[in-house]
């Protein structure tokens, strides 16, 4: 999550989208008064700055817009250039359950990782759950209800998409990197069979439907 007034944006990073190595790049522009929350080295340096402060949710690298009242206003987070990242979701869930399987904090889901393989994993009524109910659009969703992104990366044409936030804050980001890259197969089908991947699409069906997402890609 990156707030940035002097170029008048809200970076909001949803899980497991590549949103680490976006931040890098904003944050390698960053300006001296932008707000970086997060666990990069230069996010940490400036947690300080919002300890004190009290707001509508938890101020973290994964903070929604409805978490942020307090620290920003209604009449900037209409105003500014609030933007995403998404991922194709059969492809999130495997970077998902091996992120979570070498994690050691408490939390259901990490519990779950470690003791289910994949299959079991990604037809877990609870995980199906929390990704259904955590559709993309929630992080980019006011108070009011209302959707204020005005652009959402995918992170399977970052290069591309990463023109148009390029154009809007004034500055080049630079090549795409790719941080905490997950030990898995690059090809995310080799994990799934039928059930696996039809529990996937109807938890993120609404996902799917927005960005046009389906499990093989041309």
């Amino acid at each position: 999550m990156i707030i940035s007034r002097g170029r008048r944006y809200i970076f909001v990073h949803a899980p497991k989208t590549g949103g680490t190595s976006l931040a890098l790049m904003l944050e390698a522009k960053a300006m001296k008064d932008d707000i970086l929350l997060g666990d990069t080295p230069k996010a940490l340096k400036r947690r300080g700055r919002v300890k004190d402060v009290e707001t509508s949710g938890r101020l973290w690298k994964h903070s929604r817009l409805t978490d942020l009242y307090g620290l920003v206003t209604q009449a900037e987070i209409e105003d500014f250039f609030v933007f995403t990242l998404v991922r194709n979701p059969w492809d999130r869930m495997v970077s998902y359950y091996h992120w979570l399987r070498v994690q050691d904090f408490d939390h259901p889901a990490v519990d779950r990782a470690k003791a289910l393989d994949f299959k079991g994993f990604v037809t877990d009524p609870t995980i199906l759950g929390s990704v259904a109910n955590n559709p993309y659009t929630r992080y980019v969703t006011d108070r009011d209800g209302i959707e204020r992104a005005d652009h959402f990366l995918r992170l399977e044409q970052l290069g591309e998409d990463l023109e148009m936030v390029e154009a809007r804050l004034g500055c080049k980001l630079g090549p795409p990197a790719h941080e905490n890259a997950s030990n898995r197969s690059r090809d995310y089908r080799s994990y799934y069979g039928p059930d696996e991947a039809g529990a996937v699409a109807r938890a993120c069906e609404s996902d799917i439907a927005r960005f046009g997402y389906s499990f093989d890609p041309t």
